[in-house]
């Protein structure tokens, strides 16, 4: 099953290892249910009262498996094999379901996932920028939007951050969310068009990417030279480049805008 954002308790676009998909292994309680986050590995209790996406199932076998696999991981405190089957389990799901509304926020979920990876190891799904002296900001993903979130602790509109969002993201909608009270802060929206097809979500991660390193590039050029000289040598991330998730035989092209009608020659 898929779980939304609104579980997520840890931290706010949920922890470096998830990607919201999980493996029901224990559901006999009547509003919560064990499951097995299958890119962590790690077990969680949902609330089965709020919003939950049922994908797909597995053979009792499978489940049996991953039950001794839960098990043995707690004996020897060893979870890498749990971690590894969870994983390969994870991904199989996504190609056999394919690419839907359904599937789309996972999918954009494991492929930012990679990209803070990249940029910005650390426990949790965002990305830091330091903007200048006593100046951050952190860019988490709306997985079900396709928008990133630019959150900062200004209480004023910062015009440099601003500039450069609408330089880096020159194909998106860019908005700023205003203050309603004294606890609230400014936050940025880099609205991305929401991806049909799975190449076109492929595509969307691609320029969240390039925005971001043009970002880091803009206020931390040392920092994107590191990273730059780490990604060469290593390879970017990409987990859904190995995904065999087919597109829709019908492809589409754009046309352009009809021309205004008091232009029109009669």
């Amino acid at each position: 099953m898929q779980y939304r954002e609104l579980h997520e308790m840890d931290t706010p676009g949920g922890r470096i290892e998830d990607i919201g998909l999980a493996l029901v292994v224990e559901g006999h309680q009547a509003g919560s249910a064990e499951v097995l986050d299958l890119g962590s590995g790690r077990i969680k209790v949902l609330d089965l009262s709020t919003e939950l996406v049922v994908l797909d199932w597995v053979y009792e076998p499978t489940l049996g498996y991953v039950t001794e696999l839960i098990t043995e991981a707690a004996k020897t405190k060893q979870d890498e094999p749990l971690r590894s089957y969870a994983y390969k389990l994870g991904l199989r799901v996504l190609e056999r379901v394919g690419f839907g509304p359904l599937t789309r926020p996972t999918l954009l979920r494991i492929g930012y996932r990679d990209i803070c990876r990249d940029f910005d190891l650390h426990e949790g799904t965002s990305i830091r920028f330091v903007l200048g002296p006593g100046r951050i900001t952190r860019a988490y993903l709306n997985y079900d939007a396709c928008a990133l979130s630019f959150k900062t602790a200004f209480t004023e509109p910062d015009a440099p951050l601003e500039h450069a969002l609408l330089d880096a993201f020159n194909s998106a909608e860019v908005r700023r969310f205003e203050i309603i009270s004294e606890a609230d802060s400014i936050e940025y929206q880099v609205r991305l068009a929401l991806p049909t097809t799975f190449t076109e979500t492929r595509a969307s991660l691609g320029a969240m990417r390039r925005g971001l390193a043009a970002l880091m590039a803009r206020f931390e050029p040392d920092r994107f030279e590191s990273v730059g000289h780490l990604m060469d040598t290593f390879g970017q991330r990409e987990t859904l480049a190995g995904l065999r998730v087919r597109d829709p035989q019908a492809r589409s092209v754009e046309i352009g805008h009809r021309l205004s009608s008091a232009l029109t020659v009669h």
